[in-house]
C-alpha cells in the first residue's frame, strides 16, 4: 500500500491485497493475510508501492545478514571522504574497491607507491550503519560493508593491513569485469623531468651531508699547436647531468643521460 524502505513493519497499514494474473504470479508471493496480521515481519530489502510482497524480502528481524545471499559475506572496511567518493556510495551501489601501497623490495622508497584494482563489481551493503537504499542523502561515513565472497573477503582483510583502499563507483548496469593494470609514478607523467641539485645530482641526493672534497687532480696536456691561420670549430659543451667517480685520490666526471633519453 505504500513503499518501504528497510525495516518498515508489514502490517495491515502498510500491506493491502490486490487482484493478480495467475500466470504473472511471482516465486514466493505472499498470498494471503495471514502472515502479515501478527505484524512481527519487517522489510529487509526495499519495496515500491504495488510490488507483489515476497517471501525473501520480509523477515521477522531488521538484520543485514538477511541480505547476504548462499556463500557470500559481508565485510566491512574503513573508508573516508576520498576513498568513499565524497559520501555519494550508497546501499545497493556497486563499486570497484583499489588498493594503494608501497611497492616491494629493499631498493623502495616511500615516494615509490602503487595502485591496482583488487576487486570489481562489489554491492556495497550499508555504508556506516545505514542499510536502506532510499537514503540518498550524500554522507561521508566511516565505514562500508561490502558484499564478496569467502576469497574476496580474505583479500580485504589483507588489503586494510598493508595500504590504503578506495572505492569507484561504477554503473550499477555494468557488471562486466575489464582488464586492470597496475599504476605506478611513471604513469601519472613527468618521468623524464627532475629538478636540480648541487653538481648535478637530486635534491635528495644533495641534501645528504657533503662528502669531503678530493684534491684536484693534475695532468700533463699537449700545447696548442701554432695557429696556421685555419679555424678550428670547439667541442660541443656537454650541459646534461654528470657524476662525479672516486677511485681513490682519482677523480674523474662521467655525463649521465636522462630518463628515456632527454
Amino acid at each position: 500500500a505504500q513503499d518501504l524502505v528497510f525495516g518498515a513493519p508489514l502490517n495491515a497499514d502498510t500491506v493491502r491485497l490486490a487482484s493478480w494474473p495467475r500466470q504473472s504470479m511471482p516465486s514466493g508471493a505472499i498470498t494471503d493475510m495471514s502472515r502479515i496480521a501478527a505484524g512481527t515481519n519487517v522489510a529487509i530489502r526495499p519495496i515500491a508501492r504495488g510490488e507483489p510482497i515476497l517471501l525473501s524480502r520480509i523477515s521477522d528481524r531488521a538484520i543485514l545478514s538477511a541480505n547476504i545471499p548462499e556463500n557470500m559475506r559481508a565485510v566491512t572496511v574503513p573508508v573516508n571522504a576520498v576513498s568513499g567518493v565524497a559520501g555519494f556510495v550508497f546501499p545497493g551501489d556497486v563499486v570497484d574497491v583499489m588498493l594503494t601501497r608501497q611497492i616491494p623490495g629493499e631498493g623502495a622508497s616511500g615516494d615509490d607507491q602503487m595502485t591496482n584494482v583488487l576487486l570489481e563489481s562489489v554491492q556495497v551493503l550499508a555504508v556506516d550503519r545505514r542499510a536502506g537504499e532510499n537514503d540518498t542523502e550524500p554522507a561521508v561515513g566511516k565505514t562500508a560493508t561490502l558484499l564478496v565472497d569467502q576469497y574476496g573477503a580474505q583479500k580485504l582483510t589483507l588489503a586494510n593491513k598493508i595500504g590504503e583502499l578506495s572505492m569507484a563507483l561504477r554503473n550499477v548496469e555494468d557488471q562486466l569485469a575489464g582488464e586492470t593494470s597496475t599504476v605506478t609514478l611513471r604513469d601519472l607523467g613527468g618521468s623524464g623531468l627532475y629538478i636540480p641539485g648541487q653538481r648535478g645530482l637530486s635534491v635528495r641526493q644533495a641534501s645528504a651531508p657533503a662528502r669531503a672534497a678530493a684534491p684536484t687532480p693534475t695532468v700533463a696536456i699537449r700545447a696548442p699547436a701554432p695557429s696556421s691561420g685555419t679555424v678550428t670549430a670547439a667541442p660541443p659543451v656537454y650541459n646534461g647531468p654528470t657524476m662525479t667517480v672516486y677511485r681513490g685520490t682519482d677523480v674523474s666526471t662521467q655525463q649521465v643521460k636522462r630518463h628515456g633519453g632527454y
